[in-house]
């Protein structure tokens, strides 16, 4: 008879996830690196005990102030840890578990592992209903957690202790697959969670899952080869997949072998330094004049580990050489197929090694590489002339503040953003100094994210300078972790904006005739509108309330200041500034790509009628590639 162990579910669980690990390349990391929680009657008796318990079967915990923040703080470890190391988030029934609907999302659109272990209602039901039980009156199996369903990439509910053995593996499965990895949840009913149950040793055996990095099919590559050779203006398009399967030096000896230009998405920038001479920056509706001029003449795109939103492509209008064709490197048929792409299926860096390889000898003409190599630089005097903020005791605009930023980071140091008008800024402007300097959440674009992101970051990269870009209203949407990084002596640096409102929204909804309906934070004028005096609203000392220090920063001296305290601080340091509207000088370079949002068709404002215009003659150059 075989050795059995007993425990509870829950305590069987931590024990599980206690020993699994990845391997890649020779190296070894804890799959489940620690678990965030906030306890209630869902799981305070189950996961909250089973972590209480010491010894072999130990996990870190760590405390959260809201649920979402605390999937946020778990999809920022994942990512900085390179997919290989992750975190669990507990919660308790009800609210706690539909809180984590958005953070899961994230999670699966970023193909960024995160194990969610929501309380779920009794499984025996001895009371129908109990507190905060949603009643389905057409379904008795139905509870809120079924909400995370289709955010999830695995979704099992475990109403037997024994049925926890075939969940625990599958769930492993999936969050180490870099094909299928996302959010995955095991909901967890709370009776179930303290059962107790003879579980076969072999259960807690150490595993190590390895990371696979299949090599593509020889035929497929062969038509890719083919393709490449007969390319006079090919670009290259570095998506997020570069960076997942640590394929940088990869890119970077199939650029410099070639003579292919790189763009990068926002998932991909940093794929190479910003100085490289291949590099010409960010594409798409955010991206730079030189990456978007090339894209509309390019002849052959090479998409690596992109997924191809809409920002990339321009709504479907960037690609406009009528006989441009598509490769698509990708570890997914899913993605590999889309813009009509002879497909290449497989890890990033096995399938660039395999083309660089299968190249040998072939590069661009040389007459294209002296073109984009003049444009790129070109481009760099526009940053530096944006960057440009002489002490004085002028206010900074956003992009000075970057400028500022720029002048004292290093390559250590790691940037976070995800939402508001940051991104656009950071994706035509920004210096990337090192692989993993980038880190904007852009397939989600979720406001909150960044300060809890953040905490992830640190924990995943201590003693490296993280720093939180942050606008007023991302501010307000999720500040709560703050109070988690104070409790936790983490160093990271937040930088609010200040601009009083919706900025980014702003400018998109006067572009389309709406007129910054509803965009500032202003009090109520007379005629009803939101256009009075802005709101006596004070987020420095907001933050300083949760524990941060604060410094206010008033002018660009005050600022160069401020961040250079904050960046040698050893705890959590909020820089506070506010900022100035952005002038001809001083402000980012205007979009180099449409991005469709759809105009009213029928309107009786101006306004709306001259933006209708405007975004007909736009869409008449959207195209379908096949």
């Amino acid at each position: 008879m075989s050795a059995t162990r007993r425990l509870t579910t829950a305590q069987a669980l931590v024990a599980f996830l206690a020993r699994q690990y990845t391997e890649r390349d020779g190296a070894r990391h804890r799959l489940i690196a620690g678990t965030w929680g906030i306890f209630g009657h869902g799981n305070v008796a189950g996961i909250g005990q089973a972590l209480l318990e010491p010894g072999s079967d130990a996990m870190p915990y760590y405390q959260g102030r809201n649920e979402q923040a605390m999937v946020h703080a778990a999809v920022g470890f994942a990512r900085q840890s390179d997919r290989l190391s992750a975190h669990a988030v507990t919660t308790s029934i009800g609210p706690g578990a539909t809180n984590l609907v958005t953070g899961a999302a994230l999670a699966t659109i970023n193909h960024l592992p995160v194990l969610l272990l929501p309380g779920d209602t009794f499984a025996g039901r001895p009371a129908d209903p109990v507190l905060q039980q949603l009643e389905v009156p057409y379904a008795g199996d139905v509870s809120v957690n079924d909400c995370l369903r289709p955010v999830s990439r695995y979704f099992d509910r475990v109403t037997r202790p024994e049925a926890l053995i075939p969940a625990a593996l599958a769930a492993v499965r999936v969050l180490t697959d870099p094909a299928a990895t996302g959010a995955v949840t095991l909901a967890l009913p709370q009776d179930v969670q303290a059962e107790a149950y003879d579980w076969p040793q072999e259960f807690f055996t150490e595993r190590v899952w390895r990371v696979r990095a299949p090599e593509p099919d020889r035929h497929e590559l062969a038509e890719a080869v083919r393709a490449l050779r007969a390319a006079r203006r090919p670009l290259l398009i570095a998506g997020g997949g570069v960076h997942h399967s640590g394929a940088e030096q990869a890119l970077e000896t199939f650029a410099e072998a070639t003579g292919t230009p790189v763009a990068s998405t926002q998932a991909g920038k940093g794929s190479l330094p910003y100085d490289h001479l291949a590099d010409v920056g960010g594409i798409g509706h955010t991206g730079t004049a030189t990456a978007d001029e090339l894209a509309r003449t390019a002849d052959l795109v090479i998409g690596v580990g992109t997924r191809y939103s809409d920002f990339t492509t321009a709504s479907a209008t960037l690609f406009q050489n009528p006989d441009v064709r598509f490769i698509n490197l990708n570890i997914t048929g899913f993605d590999a197929h889309k813009m009509g792409a002879r497909q290449v299926v497989g890890d990033a860096r096995a399938a660039l090694l395999a083309l660089t390889d299968a190249l040998s000898g072939h590069r661009v003409p040389d007459a294209y590489v002296t073109e984009y190599r003049e444009a790129k630089a070109r481009w760099e005097y526009r940053v530096t002339d944006a960057y440009a903020a002489p002490d004085g005791d002028a206010r900074p605009t956003q992009v000075q503040v970057l400028g500022v930023l720029d002048s004292l980071v290093t390559h250590d140091d790691i940037l976070i953003n995800a939402a508001g008008s940051l991104p656009g800024d950071l994706h035509k402007l920004w210096r990337c100094r090192s692989r993993d300097q980038y880190h904007v959440e852009y397939g989600y674009s979720c406001m909150g994210y960044e300060i809890p992101a953040a905490i992830g970051v640190q924990l995943a990269a201590p003693g490296r300078p993280v720093w939180a870009l942050v606008g007023d209203g991302t501010y307000l949407m999720n500040p709560t972790e703050i109070v988690t990084a104070v409790q936790e002596r983490l160093p990271i640096k937040v930088v609010v904006l200040q601009n009083h409102g919706y900025a980014s929204i702003g400018g998109l909804s006067e572009s389309v005739g709406a007129e910054r309906f509803g965009t500032e934070y202003r009090f109520r004028a007379p005629d009803g509108t939101y256009t009075g005096a802005p709101l006596p609203v004070d987020l420095a000392a907001n933050a300083a309330s949760l524990g941060m220090r604060v410094i206010r920063a008033h002018t660009v001296r005050d600022l160069r200041e401020a961040l250079a305290q904050a960046r040698k601080s050893d705890g959590p340091t909020c820089v506070y500034v506010e900022t100035r509207t952005p002038d001809t000088v001083s402000g980012a370079p205007a979009s180099q790509a449409w991005w469709d949002v759809p105009v009213a068709e029928t309107a009786t404002r101006p306004s709306t009628v001259k933006a209708r215009e405007e975004y007909d003659r736009q869409a008449a150059a959207r195209r379908r590639h096949l």
